[in-house]
């Protein structure tokens, strides 16, 4: 019987449903990562620290932390006497990132926080980063709102995510990597075929590159800049505050 209500589609960036999702996937997602860049995506983190500009005592935040690994970057570069903060919505992914941190001696603050309401003063980083996570949020205006508010004036922030290629071949390539060959990948590693088949139905769905450099300055941001990678499959954007 059709009762008429609306099934979430494939893409739906519904909270809860990413959150239980991301949460299932925690601690097999940093190897899935690994397979599905071929490594690469340290790489890309460290330019996007490099797009942030820190340096030694400055203080960043990195929205949607996940496990870690771009907050561990921006550690790498604000050192001892500046100070990191990762928030993210999914307790399961903090807890990854709490371990590596502490293996690697690096007193990052990890914390539950919801990116669409930062609980942080006006101005109190010297930049705000959010990698592979801004596209599980369905209020991408207010999200980047957030992250300029909490950014001091003349501090940047910085969006790496993933994008629909636009040049071929890398656009067939996407097509067949990420429908076809990452949902089986993710059976076989993180043994949850569904959350990684969510990944290229939300890349789809997510605004391409000159139209995010649009939402971006429509959060106040000026002089916003995008740099496409590995072959127009990965975009960096960074603005200033």
């Amino acid at each position: 019987m059709n009762t008429g209500a609306r099934q979430p589609s494939l893409a739906d960036p519904e909270p809860g449903r990413v959150r239980n999702m991301f949460g299932g996937i925690a601690r097999r997602y940093d190897l899935m990562n690994s397979f599905m860049t071929v490594g690469m995506h340290h790489q890309w983190r460290r330019l996007g620290v490099e797009a942030a500009g820190v340096g030694e005592g400055d203080k960043a935040l990195d929205v949607c932390c996940g496990t870690g690994d771009f907050a561990l970057a921006l550690y790498g570069k604000t050192g001892a006497t500046g100070s990191v903060t990762g928030i993210d919505f999914s307790q399961r992914m903090l807890a990854v990132a709490r371990e590596k941190a502490q293996r690697k001696g690096a007193p990052i603050d990890f914390r539950w926080g919801d990116a669409t309401q930062l609980e942080f003063a006006d101005g109190g980083f010297d930049a705000v980063t959010v990698g592979f996570g801004v596209r599980n949020i369905p209020d991408l205006d207010r999200v980047f709102a957030e992250m300029a508010r909490v950014t001091r004036p003349g501090g940047k922030v910085v969006c790496l995510e993933i994008t629909q290629p636009t040049r071929q071949p890398f656009s067939g390539f996407f097509s067949i990597w990420f429908d076809r060959m990452v949902p089986a990948l993710g059976r076989l590693i993180s043994r949850d075929a569904t959350a990684y088949s969510y990944l290229p139905a939300s890349v789809r769905r997510f605004p391409p590159a000159p139209r995010l450099t649009r939402v971006m300055e429509g959060a106040g941001l000026s002089n916003v800049s995008y740099r496409l990678l590995a072959g127009s499959i990965i975009a960096l954007h960074w603005g200033t505050a």
